[in-house]
């Protein structure tokens, strides 16, 4: 599946603005191909936004939803963007997958935050595994922190997700993540990891973009840079079963060995 990877800050504050980005984002991945487009964490409103983020927040099922679904509907491509999601007094950093078709594929919510900028504004979520079909392809959710906690990208691995996507705000300091870690979470467990990035300074952060599409063999398909990009990768079900069956990594555990790690 071709899927297309938009780096991009878009506009933050503006929901408005960032879905009209999304739009244009999504006619140039249709024009080349691509069955699925990856926006960054909180792309619909911005992420350091302060007090605004509770006043922008929506429901999964909202009119910000509603847009994105008609935006896919109308590009015929899926979208996996991230949002900050309203339910009931909580507010959670999530991530939501919609379909070609403008369905709402799954819904994801943060489990991991970082800082104290993430726990003064977000309550976590409590389920590490969200999955969903498309294209052949079984299709995780995570975002950003998460993907770096070996133990939550392993529970995909043991799921069956082939494609895991990590709408992220990466910052500076720690490009190391996009540039070392998600290479090497694709290649032990034996999947793609799409990791798509924000770019530029917002309030106290700089995003250091280089978004990558990794695949199982730990090679990087794609490699934005630092600016605003869209880049396209394949994730390949065929290479992806020839990988699985040739590495060892999952055959070769023995999970009686690891009850000291929970």
């Amino acid at each position: 599946m071709r899927t297309a990877l938009l780096q991009s800050s878009g506009r933050p504050g503006s929901v408005v603005e960032n879905l009209k980005v999304l739009d244009e984002a999504a006619d140039r991945a249709a024009a080349a191909g691509a069955g699925l487009l990856v926006a960054p964490e909180m792309f619909l409103t911005g992420y350091a936004i302060g007090d605004d983020i509770a006043r922008l927040a929506e429901p999964a099922d909202g009119d910000s939803a509603d847009a994105v679904a008609e935006i896919a509907g109308r590009h015929g491509l899926a979208i996996a963007y991230g949002y900050p999601e309203r339910h009931g007094d909580a507010v959670h950093n999530s991530a939501q997958l919609i379909s070609a078709d403008g369905g709402r594929l799954a819904n994801y919510r943060k489990t991991h935050l970082f800082g104290c900028f993430e726990r003064d504004h977000f309550r976590p979520g409590d389920q590490p595994v969200v999955q969903a079909e498309l294209n052949g392809l079984s299709v995780g959710l995570m975002i950003c922190y998460d993907v770096e906690f070996p133990e939550n990208v392993r529970a995909h691995a043991l799921a069956g997700t082939d494609l895991l996507v990590v709408p992220t705000a990466q910052m500076h300091p720690f490009q190391f993540v996009a540039e070392s870690v998600v290479p090497v979470r694709a290649f032990e467990n034996q999947m793609y990891v799409a990791y798509v990035n924000r770019v530029g300074t917002e309030g106290e952060f700089e995003f250091v973009g280089l978004s990558t599409l990794a695949g199982p063999d730990g090679i990087a398909r794609t490699r934005a840079g630092r600016g605003e990009e869209l880049v396209f990768a394949d994730a390949d079900p065929v290479a992806l079963a020839v990988s699985r069956e040739t590495n060892p990594y999952l055959k070769d555990r023995r999970p009686g060995l690891y009850g000291s790690l929970v």
